[in-house]
């Protein structure tokens, strides 16, 4: 656990390059009771139980980026790929032993429910992205999905290795309503999470697609679009359907769907004029 910021980007990528991420305590047991019968376990079982874990997403893709098979020449962009790329028996190996957040935070619940709180608004982005690429047609669909699932990991893994940094940043957004996330980031920080995720993605030689999917500096990008309206549309909505900021949001998701604001809302919002 760390309480002060480094005072480098690089000091954070090697500290964090150095962690064990810690996942669901049902993706944990899931993947346990599929090792009892590890000869008639399929990829699709296995992505089927990690794809619903962001961390457990980032744990095998950075995993496999850190392994790579000189031969492999192509980038593995998908949670069954990666799985078929390692393989099942190797996958059981290489992740024998996984570490709940529950038993990671049991010593501290208010940082355990933070980031179980990330953990379900990224599963809800996830489901936004997978809803609008499917719309856009895009054949790279099932990527945009990862990247919206992913985006706010490190925001997750500050709340498991760095509690007291992350509550300062909540503390601030909370006192300074209209603060911007970058900028509280970066006060409490010296960096911002974004520029922190893109360069430890990076380091793990994470899919170069998902990478610049994750990347805001490539804002006017269709599915970097699709991931960011996706990502604050859940951040947002996680406040209530009466954020003042979901207007925006709805505004943003209608230019890249082609459809009217009002249009987004109804889709979305499950009380909608009911």
């Amino acid at each position: 656990m760390i309480d002060k910021p480094f005072s480098t980007l690089q000091a954070w990528i090697d500290y964090f390059i150095g962690v064990d991420v810690p996942v669901l305590r049902q993706t944990a047991a899931g993947v346990h009771s599929l090792r009892e019968r590890i000869d008639s376990v399929s990829a699709a079982q296995l992505a089927g139980i990690i794809i619903g874990d962001p961390l457990m997403t980032l744990k095998l893709f950075s995993y496999l980026g850190m392994h790579k098979n000189r031969r492999q020449q192509t980038d593995v962009e998908t949670v069954t790929g990666a799985l078929i790329m390692l393989g099942v028996p190797p996958f059981f190996r290489a992740f024998e032993l996984l570490t709940p957040v529950a038993e990671h935070l049991r010593a501290d619940l208010v940082a355990q429910k933070n980031v179980l709180c990330v953990l379900k608004r990224a599963v809800r982005a996830a489901e936004y992205a997978r809803r609008w690429a499917v719309h856009r047609r895009d054949l790279d669909f099932e990527v945009v999905v990862i990247a919206a699932l992913l985006h706010d990991a490190v925001e997750m893994l500050m709340w498991c290795y760095a509690p007291t940094l992350a509550r300062e940043i909540q503390k601030r957004l909370r006192a300074t309503p209209g603060l911007r996330s970058a900028d509280a980031q970066r006060a409490v920080l010296g960096i911002e999470l974004n520029e922190l995720e893109v360069a430890l993605m990076r380091r793990w030689q994470l899919p170069a697609l998902l990478i610049r999917m994750e990347d805001d500096h490539h804002a006017e990008d269709p599915q970097v679009r699709t991931v960011h309206c996706a990502v604050n549309l859940a951040r947002h909505s996680a406040n209530g359907w009466n954020d003042p900021a979901l207007p925006d949001d709805y505004r943003m998701i209608g230019e890249l769907l082609q459809q009217s604001p009002e249009y987004v809302r109804r889709s979305v919002e499950p009380d909608a004029d009911r």
